[in-house]
């Protein structure tokens, strides 16, 4: 039955009890114990939670989201003995009639509160009507001709589908712990995928309809410029989780089918500041913690884009920071507040780079200084120039160990002389998945596939375990056998040898066999410490590190 159908037979229902008494008057009546005897059963009626309803709506056909939520009622099953329904006030006889006429079935009326009933019906409905991309009445549609009006647009981005839409899609991704939110947009869809763990999952495809109020919206929240489709935009959203305040940082960037937009989700009570928690093993702090305490000298972290670079430099930062020392930091962006430390957000549209924010900063006398990342010639020369003349520096490159560090700085013009005087250590890291400790089960390996393991991550005379831990998968962790992440170090400390290796300009493979003879741990050997943990398996070892 359709939903004119349905409110046909409300009307004759109302039609054919002219004269009775209904809404606030019945309800008088019935506290007053005139009305139908029946309303004296409410306390008798089956009480029944949000957990007793289905998690996807039954097939009963006739009732309309708009009706169940005017109305207070939910379908529960239909069958030949008659069709359950969880009602607000089920000693409604008269609403009881019209779903009896409707149906031509007895009702079998259960107690519900409205709120879990109004939840469901949003669940149900509302959520997946907005991601199809229309309305119950087919009312919001979206023509390719609004794509280049910004008040059309500006419109759109306010309707309450749109608002409860991308509501709805940065809840669930806060909900499973991701750390970007991913709208790709394709010739017919709009695809939406979260980042958790560092590994990308499709979660919703939404109509290609929805794509200019979706991407309007995000750029509304974000104050960047909705008007603009052509050029690559920044900007920054401060959303309240309950108690939890959450900074989204996001980007766009326009494609072939229209603007993608990534959300970066940084809630600063998850982030881990303390070294200890970040993955590092005892004898690695210790040397790392005396080499962070020297009064001054230049530490490079390394690593690819995402592997927990600048947590483990704001664990230093946390490390170190005391009354007697002036911290100040240098980023793009300053991902989150450190009480008592000075950070300086970066604007090149203003000429306030790396480099200009440096020559400045040296002025005001600090003693340790964090560059967010070391991008070109003139920011490596004034770190390590800053590092020369008293400074404790700390930056960030983009390199796959820690040797190559070294040579980087090199071919970005640094001389050898200066960099081996004031580089102390050079740290690369990775970030693994850890295995879900709700559904880990034993694993045994057979020989050839240690000896593969052994061949694929090239190290020779490696100790590879006969037997590991794997994650089945379980509600806890999305299915997945994962649940967070947990960081796989090398450390290289610069000892006389690699200062020596430095002036001569020897590449990388000798500064990391030089190292590896002087006791270096590589980060695949740390990688495979964390599987004899039980903390990850062997194929994340080898996905990050090949």
């Amino acid at each position: 039955m359709s939903f004119q159908n349905a409110a046909a037979a409300f009307g004759a229902i109302i039609k054919n009890r002219a004269g009775k008494p209904s809404g606030p008057d019945r309800e008088k009546q019935t506290q007053e114990g005139k009305a139908d005897p029946d309303a004296f059963l409410e306390q008798r009626f089956p009480m029944i939670s949000a957990g007793d309803f289905p998690e996807k709506p039954p097939m009963v056909n006739g009732l309309s989201p708009q009706f169940m939520r005017q109305w207070r009622i939910i379908p529960l099953s239909m069958d030949d003995m008659g069709i359950r329904v969880a009602m607000a006030a089920p000693q409604d006889l008269y609403l009881r009639e019209i779903i009896e006429n409707m149906f031509q079935k007895p009702v079998i009326p259960l107690l519900a509160s409205e709120e879990d009933i109004l939840t469901a019906v949003y669940r149900w409905f509302e959520a997946e009507v907005d991601l199809e991309g229309k309305s119950e009445e087919d009312n919001f549609q979206i023509g390719d001709e609004l794509w280049d009006d910004p008040e059309q647009l500006k419109d759109l981005a306010s309707e309450a589908p749109v608002i409860r839409l991308v509501n709805h899609v940065i809840s669930q991704a806060l909900e499973t712990r991701a750390s970007d939110i991913h709208f790709e947009p394709f010739r017919d869809h709009l695809a939406v995928r979260f980042r958790i763990d560092g590994v990308l999952h499709d979660t919703e495809t939404i109509s290609k309809k929805l794509q200019p109020a979706i991407t309007s919206r995000l750029k509304l929240m974000a104050k960047m410029n909705i008007a603009e489709m052509r050029l690559p935009q920044d900007g920054r959203i401060k959303v309240n989780e309950g108690t939890r305040e959450i900074d989204i940082r996001v980007s766009s960037l326009p494609t072939l089918f229209g603007e993608s937009i990534v959300l970066r989700l940084l809630n600063r009570e998850e982030v881990r500041l303390d070294l200890e928690t970040l993955g590092f093993d005892q004898e690695m702090l210790a040397a790392f913690t005396d080499l962070i305490s020297r009064p001054y000298g230049l530490i490079l972290v390394t690593g690819p884009t995402g592997s927990g670079k600048t947590t483990t430099l704001y664990g230093v930062m946390n490390r170190i920071n005391a009354p007697d020392k002036k911290i100040i930091t240098v980023e793009d962006p300053v991902e989150y507040q450190l009480e008592g430390i000075n950070q300086i957000q970066i604007r090149p549209k203003i000429g306030l780079d790396f480099a200009s924010a440096l020559r400045t900063i040296l002025r005001q006398d600090p003693d340790v200084v964090l560059i967010g990342e070391i991008r070109d010639a003139e920011t490596a020369r004034i770190a390590v120039q800053s590092a020369l003349t008293g400074h404790m520096v700390f930056s960030t490159l983009h390199t796959n160990d820690a040797a190559s560090a070294i040579t980087r700085l090199q071919d970005m013009g640094v001389e050898p002389y200066l960099l081996s005087s004031c580089l102390l250590a050079v740290v690369a890291q990775r970030l693994v998945r850890k295995i879900c400790s709700n559904c880990r089960v034993g694993q045994e390996l057979t020989a050839e596939y240690v000896k593969e393991v052994v061949k694929a991550l090239g190290e020779e005379g490696i100790h590879v375990p006969s037997g590991v831990w794997q994650g089945q998968g379980c509600t806890m962790c999305a299915n997945t056998g994962f649940s967070g992440r947990t960081g796989i170090f090398e450390l290289l400390p610069v000892d006389d040898d690699i200062r020596r290796l430095i002036l001569k300009e020897a590449d990388s493979a000798s500064i990391l066999e030089t190292a590896k003879a002087s006791g270096m741990k590589t980060i695949r050997q740390d990688g495979l410490r964390k599987v004899l943990l039980g903390d990850t398996t062997l194929e994340e070892v080898m996905r990050v590190t090949n």
